[in-house]
């Protein structure tokens, strides 16, 4: 496998671009010249994301693809987009403040929009998005490892698609709520700040959006994936023209609020102290379910029955609607790793 960087050292490079090749697929520069104009196409749609994190081992940068003229972007819905608004900077090197839209957490799905009444950006049309098989030569789009800041282009990697499948989630290994179709590619990696990259044919041809990091605990391996456009333009669409609703929005019945609570599972926040705390484990009880189920201190809670938990206030929103003999699933984050637990919610309620 080969891999090419070239770049300049100005502060206006205007072509950082790895391209990782396939021995099957030939020199590495030879696919980067005949990929060349897709590139230069694809790389004006692509912007850079900057939004929470910095802290516990989670980065705080993302990509996303313009969908709209008018400044809509989608990306892949995670913790980054959990602040207020997010810093959007674009292949030119501009800088939007954006706001989230709206999100899909069963689709790994969110739309921002930026703060402008510019209506003149370039912007990848989802209709004209195109299915693909195994074997397929891809390109993918994303800002990996916050390779780019500013103008700098995003990183461009070269691989083939392996198949097309359904994603589905496995006790003991890195989880994600989407559960549909995805492609899985070789040589595409969801590397931090992957998520939310496009993968394009080697012509150009909108493709997939690149899925968040997903690991198999079991064998150590890494699963390389993107999402299928046709997964998402529907929603994407209802989401711009404000006909989506999501579905945590829907009021929920009042005996159904604060049923239980962390401590019922043996599990002591942070102190619940900003608005948007996130939800760190402070300490497990000793003997309890959560200590049973391998529950640590410093873990971050990211999933509560496949609702993303955006905060400690969201966790304890989530087990207040679960109902005795529920099973509560919990997928954490531990350092740089995902874990996924499941926890029998208990018939007798604690004082």
């Amino acid at each position: 496998m080969n891999t090419v960087r070239n770049h300049s050292c100005g502060s206006r490079r205007r072509w950082l671009v790895v391209l990782v090749a396939l021995a099957a697929c030939g020199p590495t520069t030879q696919a980067a010249l005949a990929a060349s104009p897709a590139i230069e196409s694809a790389l004006p749609r692509i912007v850079k994301i900057f939004g929470a994190g910095g802290i516990r081992n989670l980065y705080s940068y993302s990509t996303g693809f313009l969908v709209s003229a008018e400044g809509h972007v989608a990306t892949v819905w995670s913790h980054v987009l959990d602040a207020d608004s997010v810093a959007v900077v674009l292949n030119d090197g501009r800088r939007f403040e954006a706001t989230v839209l709206g999100a899909e957490p069963q689709l790994d799905l969110a739309v921002i929009k930026l703060q402008t009444d510019a209506k003149d950006f370039p912007f990848f049309d989802l209709k004209q998005a195109v299915e693909v098989g195994p074997g397929t030569r891809i390109l993918g789009f994303s800002n990996m490892f916050k390779v780019a800041t500013g103008d700098e282009p995003v990183s461009v990697l070269h691989g083939v698609v392996a198949a097309r499948t359904k994603l589905t989630t496995r006790r003991g290994a890195f989880e994600t709520a989407y559960q549909g179709t995805v492609y899985v590619v070789d040589a595409i990696t969801n590397n931090p700040g992957a998520g939310g990259g496009i993968v394009t044919t080697r012509t150009g041809q909108l493709v997939g959006m690149i899925g968040k990091e997903l690991q198999n605990a079991q064998s150590n391996t890494w699963i390389n994936y993107a999402i299928p456009i046709d997964e998402l333009q529907e929603t994407v669409g209802e989401i711009i023209t404000g006909r989506f609703k999501r579905r945590e929005d829907k009021p929920q019945p009042e005996s159904t609020i604060a049923n239980y609570r962390p401590l019922d599972f043996g599990l002591v926040m942070v102190p619940d102290v900003l608005f948007r705390t996130p939800a760190f484990i402070d300490s497990v009880v000793g003997s309890s379910d959560a200590h049973k189920a391998g529950l640590r201190a410093n873990d971050l809670v990211m999933f509560a029955n496949d609702e993303l938990v955006q905060s400690c206030r969201s966790l304890k929103r989530e087990l207040g609607r679960l109902e005795a003999g529920d099973t509560l699933r919990l997928i954490v984050r531990r350092d740089n790793q995902l874990v996924s637990v499941e926890l029998e919610v208990p018939r007798k309620l604690k004082p």
